[in-house]
């Protein structure tokens, strides 16, 4: 399975503890390419179909239906993980990933 940046995935994100996000949901993949070439594992950040308006989700669409990106709940996770790919974030949202991201966790 070729694993890009920014693609979204069908993840099964279960066992989880405590307040982690859990079940089978699209994640958006935030590692680099040169990271998801060549190890086992990648960096997602779960996506939800319904949000509080929090600083650290950005919103999505795909497929006609409104989404929320969650990036106080990143994780790493195996490959095996993986069920399906979906596609790709549009620039716009690539963005809006990159600047929360960094206002989250940068400065």
């Amino acid at each position: 399975m070729d694993l890009k940046q920014y693609q979204i995935i069908l993840v099964n994100l279960d066992p989880t503890i405590g307040s982690e996000m859990k079940k089978t949901r699209p994640c958006v993949i935030i590692s680099p390419d040169e990271m998801n070439n060549y190890i086992e594992t990648i960096v997602v950040a779960p996506m939800t179909s319904s949000s509080k308006n929090y600083p650290t989700r950005v919103e999505i669409k795909h497929n006609k239906t409104k989404g929320w990106v969650v990036i106080d709940q990143i994780r790493t996770i195996d490959k095996k993980r993986v069920i399906k790919i979906f596609g790709f974030l549009s620039d716009k949202e690539i963005t809006n990933v990159k600047s929360t991201i960094k206002e989250t966790f940068v400065d």
